[in-house]
């Protein structure tokens, strides 16, 4: 099965299915691909794993 990722508005990444539309508060990543590629794009670029509106607390 081919996999895509997405992103929401707080900047959390997740997998979904390619064939399907994305849930609402979704929208494509630009990579696609096995679920092992997709995972490893998911490694490289997102590396704070806090919400994007916890990010500008520090």
């Amino acid at each position: 099965m081919d996999y895509r990722v997405v992103v929401n508005d707080e900047e959390q990444y997740a997998l979904w299915p390619a064939h399907k539309d994305n849930a609402p508060g979704w929208r494509d990543a630009d990579a696609t691909g096995t679920k092992d590629e997709c995972l490893a794009h998911i490694g490289r670029v997102w590396t704070d794993l806090r919400p994007l509106s916890l990010r500008g607390r520090s």
